[in-house]
Formats: structure tokens, sequence, C-alpha cells
């Protein structure tokens, strides 16, 4: 019996195979191109979304019309007018066909010191200084001629990003905030970081304080995410 059969068919084997793996990501690496511009269109975002479909092969889960997980990353992102830095998001049980839809996902972002600072200067229209120290942030600044110090913590209740402020020290005496003048300390009661920009379903769930900043966190479940077509049927980015 001559071996060529036996050879010639392990390399017709061998190149379906490598056919089939090609296809698989070339297929793969469309739906990331898609995914792309899923995240360009709906997040204010700065750069370019860097993205990536798990699981192999990618061809059974495209039949199956469900992606396992889609995972991205992008430099910024702004939430009404609030800059951001550091941006994941997670998307699994993601529809291959419209409407797209993801089973759970969340979006975790850092907002940066400089970010905070700003919103706590025009909520409480004083002069501030904002910073991470001892994991903590604080803030600090002048008061009636005098440096005023306190303690932030983050919270989220509600969706709501809440800062509440303790810790404080005027001119290096320990205080409460009920000890400030009733003009101040109406500034520095329920503050809030407004954080709206987000895609329609999900919703703010965790605040944690980081070396630069706040990273906040939304999650959500059943989401629906739109996707402009253009008219020739294939997807658009902003």
């Amino acid at each position: 019996m001559s071996a060529r059969g036996p050879i010639i068919g392990l390399v017709v084997v061998v190149v379906l195979g490598a056919g089939v793996v090609v296809a698989d990501r070339v297929a793969a690496a469309e739906a990331e191109n898609r995914a792309v511009e899923a995240i360009e269109q709906n997040l204010d975002v700065e750069g370019t979304p860097d993205v990536t479909i798990d699981g192999f092969p990618f061809l059974t889960q495209l039949l199956r019309g469900s992606l396992k997980e889609v995972t991205g990353t992008v430099d910024g992102m702004t939430l009404d007018g609030i800059d951001a830095t550091d941006v994941e998001v997670e998307a699994r049980d993601v529809s291959t066909s419209e409407p797209y839809t993801v089973g759970t996902g969340s979006i975790a972002a850092t907002l940066p010191t400089a970010s905070i600072e700003k919103v706590v200067a025009d909520r409480t229209d004083l002069d501030v200084q904002v910073a991470v120290e001892g994991g903590a942030l604080k803030a600090s600044g002048q008061v009636l001629g005098l440096t005023l110090s306190a303690t932030l913590t983050p919270r989220v209740e509600d969706g709501r990003l809440l800062v509440d402020v303790g810790g404080l020290q005027l001119a290096g005496l320990t205080i409460t905030v009920d000890d400030l003048p009733a003009s101040i300390r109406t500034r520095l009661t329920d503050l809030e970081v407004p954080v709206s920009g987000l895609p329609e379903g999900l919703v703010l769930s965790d605040a944690t304080v980081v070396t630069d900043g706040v990273r906040i966190t939304a999650t959500g479940t059943d989401v629906t995410v739109p996707l402009e077509q253009s008219p020739s049927g294939t997807s658009t980015s902003r």
C-alpha cells in the first residue's frame, strides 16, 4: 500500500484546518471592529478603543448567536463634561444580531483628582485643591482667610456618586461641618459628583479611592447597545 494516500489526506486536512482558522480569525476581527464602533457611538471616548473577543473558535459563538465575553479598554472618556481615564468595558452574553444586547455589562473608569477638584470647586464656590494622601481623598483650601482641610469619602447611593465631608480641620483645629458658618456648611452638605453620559441601562454601582483619584464602576443587565448603520448596511462610527 502506497504511503502517498495518507500523506495527501493529512495535507488536505491541515490545509482545510488552516483555512478554517483563518476564516475564524477574519470573522473575529470584523466583530471586534464592530465592537469598537459600538463603544465609540455609545461613549464620548478619547482615543481608539482596544477590543478583544474572548473564546475560540469564534465562528461557533457566531452560529450560536451570542458572544461569551467582549472586553475593551480606551484611554479616556467624558461624562457630561467630567474627564475620566483608564476606561475598561466588559460585556458578557452579547447577541450577534439586532437589537444588540448585553446579558451583563460593566464600565469602570477613574475620575482623576483634577476632575474631582473641579466638581468640588463648582459645587462649593470654594478655592480647593484635591489630592490622594495615604489612600484617602483630601481637600484643602482657604476659608475666611484660614486654612481648611477635609477628608472626602466617595460613595454610591441609588446610582448617584456622593461625597461625604469629614475629618475637618480649620487653622489646625479639628471641627465638624456643623461648626462652620451656615453659608459654608450648606455647600459641604449633600455634595454630589454628577456622572451622566453612560449608556442607558448601566447604573453607577461602586466608587473607590485609588492612587490618582476615584475609580467608579457602572453595571447593568440586559443592556441594549444601539449601533448605527450606513445606507449600505455596514456600521458607521461617529
